[in-house]
C-alpha cells in the first residue's frame, strides 16, 4: 500500500533509506538542512521540503533520522516544534539513536496530542541502508508498532520490536557497545598475529572457523587486505564512523551510570573510541580501530 511519508534528515544512513521508500512506490517528501542532498532524492523520484513543517505537513508517516538527542527534541517539542502541526493520525517514527529518556520524552509529550510514537533505531550501517537489509529495533505500543512494521519492511530485513518507547534505543546501545568489543578485540588479536609472522587473512580464516568467530570476522575484517569487501580494504571510508560510535558508546556509558550496570569492557572500548578521536579518525570507519594495535 503506497503511503505518504515525510522523511527528515537525510545524511549516510537517512539518504539511502529514504530512496528505498521511493522505490517501494510510497510518496515521499524529504527535508535535510543540506539541500544537495534534497535534490539527490528529488532526482529519485521524491519531493522536496523547503523546511520540517512542510516535510511533515498531510503525511501518514513522519520519520526522522538525526544526529543526536537534542536534535530529535528540537525538531519534536517546544513552541516551534512539529508537534504544533503534526495531525493525529500520523505516526512518527525516529530511527535516530539517542538515549532513552529523550526517546520516552519525545512520545509522552505526542501522546498527549494524540500523535503515535515509536523509536526505531537502526543497525547495519550504510551498506544495510543502501541494501535496504537493516535491523529496526523498536520501542513502542504493539499497535504503534504494528502500523509501522510494513514501512520499515520497504527499508530492512530485520524488525524486532523490543519493548515500551525508549527500547529500541536501550537495545541499540546494548548492541553497539557489544560491537565496539568485539571490534577492538579482534583488532588486537589479527595484529598479535602479524607481529609473531602470521598472515592476518589466513589467522582470520582460522579464528572464524575456531571459537572466536564473529562478525567483525565474519563480515567486516578490521585489517587492511583481508576483506575486499569492508572498509579497512577502501581507506576506512565509512560506513559507520568513529564518531557516531563514540557516541553510542556514550550513551551506553550513561545508560550504565543510571541503571548501576557493571561495564568494564565497555568503559575500554569508549576509551580507545576516544583516543582515536584525537588522533583525528573520527570521520573514519569505526574499524579504524586497528590502526590503534597496528605497528604500522
Amino acid at each position: 500500500m503506497s503511503l505518504s511519508i515525510g522523511f527528515i534528515g537525510l545524511g549516510n544512513m537517512g539518504g539511502p533509506m529514504a530512496a528505498n521508500l521511493v522505490k517501494a512506490g510510497h510518496k515521499v517528501n524529504v527535508f535535510d538542512l543540506n539541500q544537495s542532498v534534497v535534490n539527490q532524492l528529488v532526482d529519485q523520484g521524491a519531493t522536496g521540503a523547503t523546511d520540517a513543517k512542510q516535510c511533515a505537513t498531510n503525511v501518514d508517516v513522519l520519520i526522522s533520522m538525526l544526529p543526536a538527542s537534542k536534535h530529535v527534541k528540537s525538531l519534536y517539542l517546544g513552541e516551534s516544534g512539529l508537534i504544533n502541526i503534526l495531525a493525529k493520525s500520523t505516526l512518527v517514527i525516529d530511527c535516530s539513536t539517542i538515549d532513552a529518556a529523550s526517546a520516552r520524552e519525545v512520545g509522552a509529550e505526542l501522546a498527549e496530542q494524540g500523535i503515535a510514537f515509536v523509536d526505531a533505531p537502526v543497525s547495519g550501517g550504510v551498506a544495510g541502508a543502501t541494501a535496504g537489509t537493516l535491523t529496526f529495533i523498536v520501542g513502542g505500543a504493539q499497535t504503534d508498532f504494528a502500523k509501522a512494521q510494513p514501512v520499515l519492511a520497504d527499508m530492512g530485513k530485520n524488525i524486532f520490536h523490543a519493548g515500551d518507547i525508549g527500547a529500541g534505543q536501550v537495545a541499540k546501545i546494548c548492541n553497539n557497545m557489544l560491537l565496539s568489543i568485539l571490534m577492538a578485540g579482534t583488532s588486537e588479536a589479527i595484529q598479535m598475529g602479524i607481529n609473531n609472522g602470521l598472515d592476518a587473512k589466513v589467522l582470520s580464516d582460522i579464528m572464524t572457523a575456531s571459537s572466536g568467530r564473529n562478525w567483525t570476522l565474519e563480515l567486516y575484517n578490521p585489517c587492511p587486505g583481508v576483506m575486499d569487501t569492508a572498509p579497512a580494504s577502501n581507506d576506512y571510508k565509512p560506513g559507520f564512523m568513529v564518531d557516531l560510535m563514540a557516541k553510542d558508546l556514550g550513551l551506553a556509558m550513561e545508560a550504565a551510570q543510571h541503571s548501576n550496570s557493571s561495564t568494564p569492557m565497555g568503559s575500554m572500548a569508549k576509551n580507545l573510541y576516544t583516543m582515536l578521536q584525537h588522533q583525528g579518525a573520527g570521520s573514519d570507519d569505526f574499524s579504524a580501530i586497528f590502526k590503534l594495535f597496528s605497528k604500522e
